[in-house]
């Protein structure tokens, strides 16, 4: 069910202690691509979260992701909303990259000072190959250990002095505030009473390498019960934690002998965002290529795309999450719906869901693809 509107009026439709779980991905608070809603401080705001606390069963959990940068100004609201701050879960991936100032090129354009072209330089071995960034934020493509692209030489001492020097870091995660609402009484009376203030362990474990998973590169899908390419269904596991990876490469290489313990699960791929919208009209996405590491030289690019929304997460990543926390049958929650996912991922979990959307134009994305999700035969789910 869409509340469509402003999530602060349309939760106040709901009644006490109605949902058993909320998973969200609110907005982090960075004005991302210029949009109004992803700087409105309605993350920070408790009002907002003690309205999801009301309406949240007693122990039940609240899964919202958030910016590196902003993660702490959304959790410190929600703790003082009166939720208990259990845990972090960290997303990695190796898709992110930085959007950096070059420091050198922006002390030579306030000298007013023209650069010479055609200069390698200490980025060229790491600048991405046919790469585009996608209007999440990541690069698509492959990253090669050095490449034939030129850059700009310093045309002052100054520049030169500080050639080499940015101001970001690349960006490789996103944290997810796990939180619960205070139980009644003890874990198991809760539980027994309410049906929620526990985690789904055994139905959430993370396949080894006797059956899948072990380290080795997921391209989609995810594990424990559920298919992908190369894995099979199990009912052993690890233990899951909180960290979650994509399973790409870079990730990989960090860890490559601890990359089974933990669940993977790769990005929102185009087909994925689009499954469903078949009819819809599509929109430039505001898709952008980098030159270098500086966003001064981003050049946008037309992208097509029926799902528009900038930050449309994986579905195997929402399907795990809601199963973590949602009690058999239960209903979740998301008040910052976008273009659907969480709801798609309840579909697909056989799970009730209820979001709160207040842009009209995610509207009928939201509802193509939960009736594509409704249109899935069961046996392949």
């Amino acid at each position: 069910m869409i509340l469509k509107g402003n999530c602060l009026d349309t939760l106040k439709t709901l009644a006490d202690n109605s949902v058993d779980s909320i998973v969200t991905d609110p907005p982090y608070e960075l004005g991302f691509m210029g949009k109004t809603w992803d700087a409105s401080g309605i993350a920070y705001n408790a009002d907002l979260w003690r309205e999801c606390l009301r309406v949240l069963k007693p122990g039940g959990h609240l899964l919202a992701f958030s910016g590196s940068r902003t993660y702490h100004r959304m959790t410190v609201a929600i703790e003082d909303a009166g939720f208990e701050i259990r845990d972090q879960i960290m997303w990695i991936y190796g898709s992110g990259f930085p959007k950096s100032l070059d420091v050198s090129k922006a002390i030579d354009k306030a000298a007013g000072a023209e650069r010479e072209d055609g200069v390698a330089g200490p980025y060229s071995a790491r600048r991405p190959r046919d790469r585009v960034q996608t209007n999440t934020g990541a690069f698509e493509g492959t990253m090669g250990a050095s490449t034939s692209a030129l850059v700009t030489a310093p045309a002052t001492p100054e520049a030169q002095q500080w050639q080499g020097w940015g101001t970001a870091l690349k960006p490789a995660h996103e944290p997810i505030c796990v939180a619960r609402k205070p139980l009644t009484g003890t874990v198991a009376s809760n539980v027994l009473e309410w049906g929620t203030g526990a985690l789904n362990i055994d139905g959430s474990r993370v396949g080894t390498a006797d059956g899948f998973g072990g380290g080795t590169k997921a391209t989609s899908g995810f594990v424990n019960g559920y298919e992908g390419d190369g894995f099979v269904a199990s009912t052993q596991g690890r233990w899951p934690a909180n960290v979650i990876h994509d399973g790409s490469d870079e990730v990989l290489a960090g860890f490559p002998n601890d990359a089974g313990r933990f669940f993977y699960c790769a990005k929102a791929s185009k087909s994925e965002r689009n499954a469903g919208l078949e009819g819809l009209p599509e929109y430039a996405t505001g898709v952008y290529a980098q030159d270098e590491w500086s966003r001064n030289n981003m050049t946008s690019i037309p992208t097509m795309s029926r799902n528009f929304h900038p930050t449309v997460k994986p579905l195997a990543l929402m399907r795990y999450l809601v199963k973590l926390v949602t009690p058999p049958n239960g209903t979740v929650l998301d008040p910052f719906l976008g273009s659907g996912s969480t709801a798609v991922a309840c579909v697909l979990e056989g799970f009730d869901w209820i979001g709160c959307e207040m842009t009209e134009d995610y509207w009928p994305i939201i509802e193509a693809r939960v009736a594509w999700a409704e249109a899935q035969p069961r046996t392949l789910l």
